[in-house]
């Protein structure tokens, strides 16, 4: 009789098979792509539209050039006020990807990786915990209307491949609620 080892054998991480996978559910239903993604110093992306070590981005065909869904890497080119660059982000920081219209997704744990810092962080690792707040909260990201007041956490505002206004210059409201996420700690 021979016996099968309980021992898990390692295999490849299925985040970027998930995020392939919504990607074109999102584009074969007509919906809009956004990808919500942790910024550290080995993601590039425009630095003045992070807010809080977080960015969205549209992912759409419509909004980016050359899209390459790969599995250690997303990359593309986006324009981001009126000036195409060129987004390096690592799969592994990618903590959402979603549905603009209607807020379906999935959403990922936090990188996790050594010796990762913040932007503007000289001070050394960083470290992001998944484990209940103290309070019995779950943590995390969650999908909330975007009328919904949040204090922080707010995402970026997605790249659209339309010149969009300066990040510090007050936006008008949309007609109708769309999702958006909010951290929650």
């Amino acid at each position: 009789m021979t016996q099968v080892s309980t021992t898990e054998i390692p295999g490849s991480s299925t985040r970027p098979y998930l995020i392939r996978a919504l990607h074109d559910w999102c584009t074969d239903n007509g919906f809009t792509p956004y990808l919500a993604v942790h910024v550290d110093r080995s993601v590039q992306v425009p630095m003045e539209y992070v807010k809080n070590n977080e960015i969205v981005l549209n992912v759409g065909f419509e909004a980016t050039s050359g899209l390459k869904l790969g599995n250690d890497f997303i990359e593309f080119r986006a324009r981001f006020g009126g000036m195409a660059r060129d987004i390096l982000v690592p799969v592994d920081h990618v903590v959402a990807i979603y549905a603009r219209e209607n807020g379906q997704g999935m959403a990922f744990p936090m990188p996790t990786g050594e010796g990762e810092a913040s932007v503007g962080d000289n001070s050394g690792p960083v470290s992001h915990s998944q484990a209940p707040a103290s309070d019995g909260a779950p943590r995390g990201l969650r999908l909330a209307p975007a009328t919904a007041q949040a204090d922080e956490g707010t995402p970026a505002e997605p790249a659209e491949d339309d010149d969009t206004d300066p990040p510090d210059a007050p936006t008008p409201a949309p007609a109708s609620p769309r999702p958006a996420l909010k951290r929650i700690k």
